[in-house]
Parts: structure tokens; C-alpha cells; sequence
């Protein structure tokens, strides 16, 4: 074998190596941000029990700051480890291109929202300012449930995809 053909085995492997490293890296986001939802949705159901239940003031100030806190995590790494990479134009996939162009407005509101919820809520320190959580946490599960649905068409894609070059 000459040394250009070991050079040109070389490049091959690297490039196949990058591949599966940008493959790996993408399943695990995508398992860190289901992680993230299940602990976000976990921490609503809490919150939501709680005021429901007319619990103690500091048991829903510290819930609801869990929960903003979850809530914020949640849509950043969303944002900031999928859609932004995507709008930025570095997916090559045309299949994950095009539902992301469909479903981003509405990941791009639902963000805006949860922002705009913690942003209300982050600095509650007594009933007078909770005053309105029953209602707020109404519609922040309309948007979550909203987001969820057009995530997963996302996610599910990105995973065949990824699942498919796995099985080559």
C-alpha cells in the first residue's frame, strides 16, 4: 500500500470518527432534554398539587422557584442545544430542516412564555404576589403540552435519523 492510500485510509477513518462522535453527541442531547422535560413536568405536577391544595406559603415559594428554575433549564437547552443549531444552518438533513421550520414558531412562543413566567414569578415573596399562579400554571401547561407535541415530531426524526446511520 503507497502512502497516499494510507494518508487517504486516514482522512476516511477521521471523518467516520467525527461522524459518530456529532451522532453520539446529538443522541445524548436529545436523551438530556427528555431528561430535562420529565423533571420540569414532574416539578408542574408538584406546584400544581400544591396550590391546588392551599398549601403553606414557603412550601409553594419553594416549589414554584424549583420549577422556574426547571422550566428555564428545560427551554434553554432546547434552545440553545437544538433549534438554535438548526436555524444557524448547521443540520445538513433536509427532513430535520423542514420540521424545524415548521414547528419553530411555536417552540420559539412557548420559549418566550416560560421566560416571561419566571420572569413574573421569580421574585414571589408572599401570597399577594402568587395571586394569579393558578391561572398563569393553567396556561404554562397548555403551552408546555403545545411544545411537547411538536418537539417529540422533531426528536423523532433526529432519532430514526440517528438510529438509521447507526444500523449502517
Amino acid at each position: 500500500m503507497s502512502e497516499s492510500q494510507i494518508h487517504t485510509i486516514k482522512e476516511i477513518a477521521q471523518r467516520i470518527s467525527k461522524e459518530d462522535d456529532r451522532r453520539n453527541k446529538l443522541a445524548h442531547t436529545i436523551d438530556e432534554l427528555l431528561g430535562e422535560r420529565q423533571e420540569v413536568l414532574v416539578a408542574y405536577v408538584e406546584l400544581a398539587a400544591l396550590e391546588a391544595s392551599d398549601a403553606p406559603l414557603d412550601d409553594m415559594l419553594t416549589k414554584l422557584k424549583r420549577f422556574n428554575q426547571k422550566l428555564v433549564d428545560y427551554a434553554a437547552l432546547g434552545h440553545f442545544e437544538i433549534y438554535q443549531r438548526i436555524m444557524d444552518g448547521k443540520e445538513r438533513r433536509e427532513s430535520i430542516k423542514e420540521i424545524a421550520s415548521e414547528i419553530y414558531p411555536i417552540i420559539s412562543r412557548t420559549t418566550d412564555f416560560f421566560v416571561e413566567f419566571n420572569d413574573k414569578y421569580e421574585g414571589a415573596d408572599g401570597r399577594d404576589s402568587i395571586t394569579p399562579l393558578s391561572e398563569d400554571l393553567s396556561l404554562i401547561g397548555e403551552s408546555m403540552a403545545s411544545r411537547i407535541e411538536k418537539e417529540d415530531k422533531l426528536l423523532r426524526e433526529m432519532s430514526d435519523q440517528v438510529l438509521m446511520h447507526k444500523d449502517n
